[in-house]
């Protein structure tokens, strides 16, 4: 069974950084996408950045590409998301998710949140201006 478990979010003020991390359990095979939604306050969630297992190759959002990066260290079973240059509208429940699906999908960011069966408890980001 995968199980995942967020930590590292926290309050910040506008262009600072926080580093979450996503510690996954259960994943056995390469052939995994591990991604981070995020879901502000009366917003849909919102896909944000996408990592494939088996060669670390990455999906950004255009609201975070240059600001956020996302790094595995697979050793450790853990998915980093390195969020820098903060901004108030970055304020998000943030939740790490994962499934097994194509290198292109998962690179392409094809993907929503209906199609991941496995979901963190998430952990809240919180900026002030």
């Amino acid at each position: 069974q995968v199980k995942l478990v967020e930590s590292g979010g926290g309050s910040m003020q506008a262009g600072g950084s926080l580093r979450l991390s996503c510690v996954a359990s259960g994943i056995f095979v390469s052939s995994f996408c591990v991604g981070w939604f995020r879901q502000r306050p009366g917003k849909e969630r919102e896909r944000i950045a996408g990592i494939y297992r088996s060669d670390g190759s990455t999906y950004y959002a255009d609201s975070v590409k240059g600001r956020f990066t996302i790094a595995q260290d697979n050793a450790k079973n853990t998915v980093y998301l390195e969020m820098n240059a903060l901004k108030p509208e970055d304020t998000a429940m943030y939740y790490c998710v994962a499934e097994q699906m194509s290198k292109l999908d998962c690179s392409s960011g094809h993907w929503s949140p209906r199609e991941f069966n496995y979901w963190g408890q998430g952990t809240q980001v919180t900026v002030s201006s």
